[in-house]
């Protein structure tokens, strides 16, 4: 039998589109989820995160992210029967989804590449929420994501709970089981599948969001988790380059400038034209007091900043913390009676 790789369905537009706002007008009336999501965003209800951070294309792989997100056995891994996974079981439990039958499998003519890589066994994600939410909140919402999405793949979660955010490692068997079907994660369904986690958490009574960081003016960029993992262990040679140039640049000229910083403005101008929009469709809609809340959101946007300009500000800062650390000791006035009497 021939086996075909299937991209999962996903919506064509997201719910709240702020940027098609300002060309629509105000003659389109907004739908009660998109009212809900933007009082929900306004009022700056806690973001749900869901990410993609790789995934294994070995058994040797899979086998050490297993160890890794059970913290050698010391955090529980649960099944996708919803059943704990011994340490001990956890190598006759992998056996069982036949990875081994996976690999080479979808291509029909083998590349270069291909045989380097191998083909993606499982998928690793991460759905997180902010610090301070009950963990148990947070693996419930998971559970119930992971039952939806996934249905037809083996999977396994942890939730993990020594970091600020709670968040839950889920590792999901790329193949069906029944189907001749493959999983194929893109940047829709990520979208997609931050708005259902984000629902989810709402009914275990939990305030979440999920829109995205252009709609909030976030300039920061989201890091891949090889590079965040590298500046971590302060072992990233790109990081330690940029601050060299950033270093000699504020030397010589006192300032930073970044070419992208242009873009970065005509972005935010179209995203205030687009939430001023949405502002008047709310207040023509009878929503005066969201629209008024619209508003107030728009002028107090984070500042526009690249990550050049930000790399800056933090060395900037880190100077200043230490010059005010060495004043009281370096800099202090000697006693002139202790200088007589030595």
């Amino acid at each position: 039998m021939t086996r075909r790789m299937v991209r999962m369905p996903s919506k064509n537009r997201p719910l709240l589109d702020v940027f098609s706002a300002a060309r629509r007008g105000p003659s389109e009336r907004l739908s009660i989820a998109q009212i809900e999501q933007i009082r929900r965003t306004a009022r700056r209800v806690p973001e749900v995160m869901v990410k993609v951070t790789g995934g294994a294309r070995s058994l040797r792989a899979l086998a050490a992210h297993i160890a890794y997100i059970s913290h050698d056995g010391e955090v529980e891994i649960v099944s996708d029967r919803n059943e704990p996974v011994r340490t001990d079981a956890q190598k006759e439990f992998l056996e069982s989804w036949h990875l081994e039958l996976s690999a080479g499998q979808y291509r029909s003519k083998p590349t270069a590449r291909s045989a380097a890589s191998g083909i993606k066994l499982v998928h690793n994600v991460v759905l997180a929420m902010p610090a301070g939410t009950p963990p148990d909140k947070v693996l419930a919402a998971a559970k119930n994501f992971a039952r939806d999405k996934f249905a037809g793949h083996r999977y396994v979660m942890a939730l993990h709970t020594h970091q600020r955010n709670p968040h839950v490692h889920l590792v999901v068997k790329a193949e069906r089981e029944i189907e001749p079907r493959r999983l194929h994660i893109d940047k829709a369904m990520l979208r997609d599948w931050r708005e259902d986690f984000a629902r989810l958490m709402r009914e275990q009574g939990i305030a979440a969001n999920a829109t995205s960081r252009a709609a909030r003016g976030q300039t920061k960029r989201a890091q891949r988790d090889a590079a965040y993992r590298a500046k971590a262990r302060r072992s990233s040679y790109a990081l330690r380059d940029e601050l060299q140039s950033i270093a000699r640049e504020f030397s010589a000229t006192g300032t930073i400038r970044d070419p992208k910083r242009g873009k970065l403005l005509e972005t935010r101008r179209a995203l205030v034209a687009g939430w001023n929009a949405l502002a008047t469709r709310l207040e023509a809609q009878g929503e005066v007091a969201l629209g008024g809340d619209v508003r107030y959101f728009v002028k107090h946007l984070p500042a526009v900043m690249t990550d050049r300009e930000r790399l800056a500000s933090e060395l900037v800062r880190i100077a200043q913390t230490q010059r005010a650390a060495r004043t009281p000791n370096d800099e202090r006035t000697r006693d002139p009676t202790l200088e007589r009497t030595r």
